[in-house]
Order: structure tokens, then C-alpha cells, then sequence
């Protein structure tokens, strides 16, 4: 055996679930990996396997669990841990993500994104644990991964003076659009990371997972996350009614909120560029870049905003559009 799978024997040995049964279970772009543990009677539990040795830590997604159950929300209950090994044995929420729900009965879409965005309506109106801040320089050095990651590799000619106007220039946007009060902010929430759990009650029907890396940002990042998915297409009629049921709930400035939304979307969504475009060149991940253009015509769309002026024509003629061609060459594929 492996060190790895010495480690997780070792830690099993010490529970109630030695001698259950275990299975792998689809992971996602992170170094974690999950498996699911059964017994005769149909019960079941979640390993996560998060090596420290690949940057992983599980501390924080303990931290942010046990303050997500605490405001009443269905993040999983941690059974047992062990921290130094990045072991976690967590409550199986089950296999009904909203991805899957909705692709099998899609007339459950609206009511399922009205559910999700009444639980990060309860987040934020809850009192904001301490967390690193989301701020205007950490997401514009952020987003400039799409200028490393995808225009360069595409175009073959860094520009490191173009990298560093855009990041000053949209440090600038970010900081005139992206203020108020701040919440926590999940930020990968979106249908995949989402679990039905129609026998519970309220906000406790959206199970919640892959927040361990919340920080303190502004209340319109998760909502962008979920309404502008990488993953797949949302109704523009469903991200209207959503925005428009949030600010009624909560009883934020109307255009204000809406244009940091829109802003937000175009941080994103140029860091999403970055990454997909990384994991298909660097990791070997094709099935990432075949997601680029959908994050494009999100990207593109926000630029129409008057809050991107600035940098919409900038951005227009230095990122290149996703063609045929361009996803070939990040698929590591010759042309």
C-alpha cells in the first residue's frame, strides 16, 4: 500500500466505519479526494482525503462548517478528523446536486435558485465570523491569471506591462464599485456545489459544500458564482428574477448592488478564464477548456456595463476570443 493508503487504514482502524464498505467519488480540481463509506444497512459517511503535502489543509473547511450549521444551514456535520494527516470523515449529504435535479426534472430550476439564493440571504444577514478579506487588489491580481494562463499561452508573447495596467486599472473599478458592508463569501456556489435536501425544512434544504476557502467579501460574489455558472447554462429570465429577489429580501441599493454584481461577474469570470485555461496546458484537464466559452460570453457581457469602460476596450483587443483554434492549442493539441 501506498503512505497515502496506509494513513486513511490507520484512521479507519480507530472508527465505528473499519469494516464499511468504500467507494471513490467524483472529485473536482482540487488535490482533495473523497470516497464514500456504506454499511449492510445502507448507511453511509464521506472521507476526505486532503494531503498537506499538495497544499491542502482541512481546518478551514472544519472553521466554516461549524459556523454555516450554527446559522442553520446545511453545510455537513464533521463525525470525525484528523487534522495532521488531512483526514475528515463528514456526513453524506447525498447525490442530488442541483446540476442533476435540474437536468432531470427542470421544472424544479426556478424554485431550486430561489432556495439557493434564500440561503445566502440568511448568510448575510448572520454575523460575520473573522476572515481574510476578498478585497480590490487580492481579486484584480486575481483575475490577472487570465492574462498568464490564456492570453499569453495563447498568443505566445507575455507582456508584463500590460498585466500590471490592467491590474492597477481594475484595482481601481473594483475598489469605486465593490463597497459596503461585507459578508461571508463561499465562492465556488454554484450548481454542482449544491445538494437537494427536500426532507428538510426552509434554507436547510440546500445542502452546501466546497467553502473552505470563504473570505469576507462583498454580498454579491456567491450570487454571481451561482447565476453566471461555469458549468452550465442559467436562464437570463431566472439570473434577473434571482438578483431581483435578493435585493428585495434585503433591501440593498438597488444600482449600486447591480453594478457590483456586474462587476464582480467580469472578476470571475476573468479568473475562471485563467484557471481552465491552466488546468487544460498545465494539468492535463481538456475538459476545462471545453467550458471557456461560456465563461467568455459571461466575461463579455459584463463588459457592456458603464463600470468597465475603462478597461472594456483594453480588455476587447488584448484577450483573445475562445475559436476553435485558440481551445485546440489549450487543449495541448497541435493545429
Amino acid at each position: 500500500m501506498t503512505d497515502r493508503a496506509t494513513l486513511i487504514t490507520n484512521f479507519l482502524s480507530a472508527s465505528p466505519w473499519q469494516d464499511w464498505h468504500r467507494a471513490p467519488l467524483a472529485g473536482d480540481a482540487s488535490n482533495r479526494r473523497y470516497e464514500r463509506l456504506r454499511d449492510d444497512q445502507g448507511n453511509s459517511v464521506v472521507l476526505m482525503d486532503a494531503p498537506p503535502d499538495k497544499g491542502e489543509d482541512v481546518i478551514p473547511f472544519i472553521q466554516i462548517a461549524t459556523y454555516l450549521r450554527a446559522q442553520g444551514l446545511s453545510a455537513p456535520e464533521i463525525l470525525a478528523e484528523d487534522r495532521e494527516n488531512g483526514f475528515l470523515m463528514i456526513e453524506d449529504l447525498g447525490d442530488d446536486l442541483f446540476a442533476r435535479v435540474m437536468e432531470r426534472e427542470p421544472e424544479k430550476e426556478r424554485p431550486l435558485y430561489e432556495a439557493a439564493t434564500d440561503v445566502l440571504v440568511t448568510l448575510h444577514n448572520a454575523p460575520l465570523p473573522e476572515l481574510e478579506p476578498l478585497g480590490a487588489r487580492l481579486m484584480a491580481e486575481l483575475s490577472s491569471l487570465a492574462f498568464a494562463k490564456y492570453r499569453d499561452v495563447i498568443l505566445e508573447e507575455p507582456a508584463p506591462e500590460l498585466l500590471t495596467r490592467f491590474t492597477d486599472q481594475f484595482e481601481d473599478i473594483l475598489r469605486s464599485t465593490v463597497k459596503g458592508d461585507t459578508v461571508l463569501v463561499q465562492r465556488d456556489y454554484h450548481a454542482e456545489n449544491l445538494l437537494w435536501l427536500p426532507e428538510r425544512e426552509g434554507v436547510a434544504r440546500v445542502g452546501l459544500l466546497d467553502f473552505q476557502a470563504a473570505r469576507a467579501g462583498h454580498r454579491a460574489y456567491d450570487l454571481v458564482s451561482m447565476l453566471q455558472d461555469a458549468r452550465r447554462d442559467v436562464p437570463a429570465v431566472v439570473e434577473m428574477l434571482m438578483i431581483d429577489r435578493y435585493i428585495a429580501a434585503t433591501g440593498v441599493d438597488d444600482s449600486s448592488f447591480r453594478a457590483a454584481y456586474t462587476v464582480l461577474g467580469v472578476q470571475r469570470n476573468l479568473r475562471i478564464l485563467g484557471v481552465f485555461a491552466r488546468l487544460g496546458s498545465d494539468y492535463g484537464k481538456p475538459q476545462y477548456v471545453d467550458l471557456i466559452p461560456r465563461v467568455w460570453d459571461h466575461f463579455r457581457r459584463g463588459l457592456d456595463h458603464p463600470a468597465m469602460a475603462p478597461l472594456a476596450d483594453f480588455l476587447l483587443r488584448e484577450m483573445p476570443t475562445p475559436t476553435p483554434d485558440v481551445l485546440s492549442r489549450l487543449r495541448g493539441q497541435s493545429t
